[in-house]
């Protein structure tokens, strides 16, 4: 299933990897409401590369966190959605989030609601 092999030591650690890498959570919450088609997570994401952005949805894709939907047409058409394990590490990271708002200073750039 996953191309990772690095072994890991506890539950923690194994949801530290999968989410590892600088935009990840940010795509996670972006495929939240809705699956998404590539296109509008570049629009979500601004300052996403779009190489970065490619691997980094292959690497959820591998892991079972995100599913991603071919459709047949004259023009192709792919959706990414989060997978059941994705929605339920989504869940998982909600009050990872809080946290942060609650105890790290004011950005300059806003964190959602949700993420």
């Amino acid at each position: 299933m996953s191309v990772r092999v690095r072994p890991t030591h506890c539950g923690l650690d194994a949801a530290v990897e999968i989410i590892s890498g600088k935009w990840k959570v940010v795509i996670l919450w972006a495929l939240s409401g809705e699956p998404r088609r590539f296109g509008e997570l570049r629009r979500l994401i601004p300052g996403v590369s779009e190489k970065v952005l490619i691997q980094h949805l292959r690497e959820l894709e591998a892991d079972g966190i995100v599913s991603r939907r071919a459709f047949d047409g004259s023009t192709m058409r792919v959706e990414y959605a989060l997978t059941t394990r994705g929605i339920a590490l989504n869940d998982a990271l909600k009050p990872l989030g809080a946290w942060g708002r609650e105890y790290l200073p004011e950005r300059a750039i806003p964190i959602p609601e949700n993420g």
